[in-house]
């Protein structure tokens, strides 16, 4: 079963969306792999990776389940930088570290990288990230395009993603029995300070709209 569930991994594009209704590219596969699930729950894998599925399960091509969406093929995230608070949420939510920044401080989408995951969406408090189609996604990574040279870049992706996960993991602080957990002060100033930096960048956000 782990063998078949390589072969099938092999063959997703390992942007770890989660669209398949799984955490990521592996569980997906593990998931096809016991025959719990379709082949046909991949939206950025195409039209490829379902006929590639399709062979290597011996099952009928099909097409893509639509109620996961559609493909939609050379799509990245952007960040509006002057909109940007740098809450760092979209950082931790990027399975692959696409995002560059710290903590107050001005985040950038790495575009080659970006896999249009949009898993940095819903935790963007002022909603200055988007989506719009690669520009120079292969500028200076020769094979990093999805389809072509797919292979490549899946592999590569997803040793972006164990490298994530083991560094999330190693840095995660357990929580101590002694510890004392924030004050309803603390945690007031804490809401505040983020309700304070969404008003400026929604009021910065209506000047710029102005004509």
């Amino acid at each position: 079963m782990d063998a078949l569930a390589d072969k099938i991994d092999a063959l997703l594009p390992q942007t770890q969306c989660a669209r398949c209704g799984y955490p990521d590219c592996r569980a997906y596969a593990e998931a096809i792999a016991r025959d719990e699930t379709g082949i046909d729950r991949c939206p950025p894998g195409g039209t490829e990776t379902l006929q590639a599925l399709s062979t290597l399960m011996q099952r009928p091509t099909m097409r893509l389940d639509p109620k996961v969406g559609t493909f939609t093929p050379g799509t990245v995230a952007f960040i509006d930088e002057s909109l940007c608070i740098g809450c760092t949420k979209c950082i931790q939510a990027c399975p692959v570290d696409a995002i560059a920044g710290a903590a107050k401080q001005m985040h950038t989408i790495i575009e080659s990288l970006c896999t249009g995951c949009e898993l940095c969406l819903p935790p963007c408090p002022v909603d200055c990230i988007l989506l719009q189609p690669a520009q120079g996604r292969t500028q200076g990574l020769q094979g990093w395009r999805f389809p072509a040279d797919g292979d490549e870049r899946a592999a590569a992706l997803r040793g972006r993603y164990r490298r994530h996960g083991e560094r999330y993991k190693q840095t995660a602080q357990p929580v101590r029995r002694e510890s004392v957990p924030p004050s309803a002060s603390l945690i007031a100033e804490r809401k505040a300070e983020i309700a304070a930096a969404v008003a400026r960048v929604r009021a910065k956000r209506a000047q710029t709209k102005k004509p």
